[in-house]
Formats: C-alpha cells, structure tokens, sequence
C-alpha cells in the first residue's frame, strides 16, 4: 500500500517546521508528502524545499492564491496530485506520535475511513514547544489538555469503539481514507468556504456510500499547538449545505475533487 500525508497550512511556518520535523521521525514513513497549502506566503514555500532534502520521503508543495479560507479546495488539489492508495490528512500545526503513520497502516481496511483525536497543547506551552521545537511529550504532562487523547496503546484500540456508519466528531487533522473512496464522493464540496462543515460533511458522502468509520484511541496520537480561532461568519451558510447532505443523503457533491483531475 503506498500512502500519501497531506498537511494542509496557511501562513505559520513555525508549525509547519514542528509537524514536518515530526514527520522526518516517523517509524514507518509515507510515501509521499503533500502540503496543501491555503495561500501562505512566499517563506512557507522556502522553508518547504529546505525540509524537503531532510526527509526521505518525495515533498509536493501544493499552493493556490490567497482567497480567503479555502481548506476544501486545496485538499481537493492535494488529493488529485496524490500517487497513493491511501490518505492520511493532518493539519500543519500538529505534532505527531513517531507511529502515527504506522498506525494509521496498521488499521486501514477497504471499506472504512480512519477517524483520530489529539491533545490540545495550551497557549503558553505551545510557545514553549515551538521555541524549543519539542516533538515528544509525557502523557499527563503540564500545558496538556485532554491527556489521555496522547496515550499510546493502540492494542487496545480494536476493542474500543465498533466500527460504524457515524460522522459525528470528526477531525479532519487526523483522518484517512482511501483515495478511490474520495474520488467516488468527488472529495470536498467547495460550496463550503470559510471555517466549519468540511470535514463533517465530506465524511457523511463516505457513510451513505456505505462506508464505513473506524475510530482510532490510544492510536495515531498527535498534539495539537495553540492557536486564536478562525473567524465563523459563514458558519451559518456552512451548517446549511451540510443540512442538506444530510437531510437528502447526498453521496457525491458536484462542485469537487473532479475539476483537477
């Protein structure tokens, strides 16, 4: 199976450095690297092609214009650049467990998408971590909230959670599907613009095509750094197009993944 990490980021070169530094310790690492990136400015690309040459994996830089919050669109460009069988998806501001991507291998089955959990690192530990471009943490130490979100015991995780047809709780910074899976939906619907719903609503195409979630604790850990909260404004226009998925069971958007390929 050959996995593509896509990492979407927007103008914060800090976090981008500590999640690509995390990636270059993986125990078992993807097969290639996509950042997905929203319209950062021109350092962003810099510090990609220097990071690039310290990690054994191909790096894709994957950039369009600055035009507001568009995650849905740069993922959709992230996946059709995509070469692998399988996806994982993160966020640039995210630190990750050394076998993340192995665990996320470990628990990939046809038929099912990956769901995860992370810590949320506070405010001024979050200083700290990128200061001293911390990449491991203890389990319940300081400046950690939700700590049993860090704990690695991913021999528990099969007896955990069933899998199931739900789309409730996603974080899209710590998902994998398979990309036929994403192409059948037509990836993210780029109707969606502004903070909220993207995932959410991706994922509940993936359940009424009948695939399935598969809920990873105490497996794929990753840290989440400190950061203001985007604005909400089109919360509301958001909440109404995933109204609709759901209320007609929508299985494939039409403005998606489709127009790149």
């Amino acid at each position: 199976m050959k996995i593509s990490l896509i990492i979407a980021t927007y103008n914060w070169r800090e976090a981008l450095e500590l999640t690509l530094l995390s990636v270059r310790c993986q125990s078992r690492m993807p097969d290639e690297v996509l950042v997905a990136d929203d319209g950062s400015r021109e350092d962003t690309g810099e510090l990609i092609a220097r990071l690039a040459k310290e990690l054994s994996a191909p790096v894709v830089h994957v950039w369009h214009s600055d035009q507001g919050f568009r995650l849905g669109a740069i993922r959709n460009q992230a996946i059709a650049r995509a070469s692998g069988d399988y996806m994982i998806q993160i966020d640039g501001d995210v630190v990750l467990h050394r076998d993340f991507v192995r665990d996320h291998e470990t628990f990939s089955k046809r038929g099912m998408y990956c769901s995860g959990s992370r810590t949320l690192l506070r405010e001024a530990f979050s200083k700290e971590v990128l200061e001293r471009k911390q990449l491991t943490f203890p389990h319940f130490g300081r400046g950690i909230k939700r700590p049993l979100n860090s704990v690695h015991f991913p021999w528990l995780t099969p007896f955990l959670y069933p899998d199931s047809l739900r789309y409730d709780n996603i974080r899209g910074s710590n998902m994998a599907f398979w990309r036929e899976d994403a192409l059948t939906v037509n990836g993210y619907n780029e109707e969606i613009s502004g903070w909220g719903r993207e995932d959410t609503e991706f994922c509940a195409r993936l359940t009424f095509n009948g695939i399935q979630r598969r809920k990873l604790k105490f497996a794929a850990t990753q840290h989440h750094l400190f950061h203001r909260h985007a604005s909400r404004d089109q919360l509301d226009y958001n909440n109404a197009i995933m109204e609709d998925t759901l209320d007609n069971r929508i299985q494939r958007c039409a403005n998606g993944l489709d127009k790149y390929l």
